[in-house]
């Protein structure tokens, strides 16, 4: 979508996700809900800083754009990460992917087993704290690793690709389980993962390699 000739960003429409075993259809209008709010922040962010730039020429001391360009940080990764944490949730999923699957011998590979890893991701996903766990693929190694990423900015690891993504925030389980129930949402969120999502995922990155 353009506005004054600009590209702004839309909403995506996640209508797959009802139905899910384990997190309502409330629980997911209401995270939808929150997501919009990251869209609609980012495009009034994007359209405030151009503003600036434009009226202020970004004079070095403009702690005003220096701030708007920071929370443009947190929503823009925002928006993102509730796209791929959506796209990779899917009514009847399977508990965990295939060694069929590239992503179930990559994980194998790299934890041993895809028990293993699962046990690895389930265990950061339990720790005290708000945030993301991820799951990434190294372009130059090939490597899958699991981060927890607090804030949705800070703890990405650069030119790394996001395979699998998890919101730990309490919005995405708190109208379901209680703040104490972290762990009943981790298991429902399992039962719901679409493995091909993310298989594909890796099977494009793996695609894609960094300049040397």
């Amino acid at each position: 979508m353009k506005k004054d000739g600009r590209a702004t960003y839309s909403a995506k429409s996640f209508d797959h996700l009802r139905g899910l075993t384990g997190i309502s259809d409330a629980q997911i209008t209401e995270h939808l809900d929150l997501y919009a709010g990251y869209v609609k922040q980012v495009n009034s962010l994007v359209q405030e800083l151009s503003e600036m730039r434009a009226d202020r020429k970004e004079a070095g001391k403009d702690f005003s754009l220096a701030e708007g360009t920071r929370r443009l940080a947190f929503e823009y990764d925002g928006m993102v990460l509730h796209e791929l944490y959506f796209s990779n949730l899917k009514a009847g999923g399977e508990a965990r992917p295939t060694d069929r699957q590239a992503l179930g011998r990559a994980l194998a590979e790299t934890f041993g087993s895809v028990e293993q890893w699962l046990e690895n991701f389930q265990t950061i996903a339990g720790m005290r704290g708000i945030g993301w766990v991820i799951l990434f693929e190294d372009p130059v190694t090939e490597r899958l690793t699991n981060h927890w990423v607090s804030l949705h900015q800070d703890g990405i690891p650069a030119r790394c690709t996001p395979l699998l993504v998890m919101d730990v925030w309490e919005h995405a389980f708190m109208r379901d389980y209680k703040a104490t129930e972290r762990t009943k949402y981790v298991e429902a969120f399992f039962k719901n993962v679409d493995w091909s999502v993310v298989d594909q995922r890796l099977r494009e990155a793996s695609t894609v390699k960094p300049a040397a």
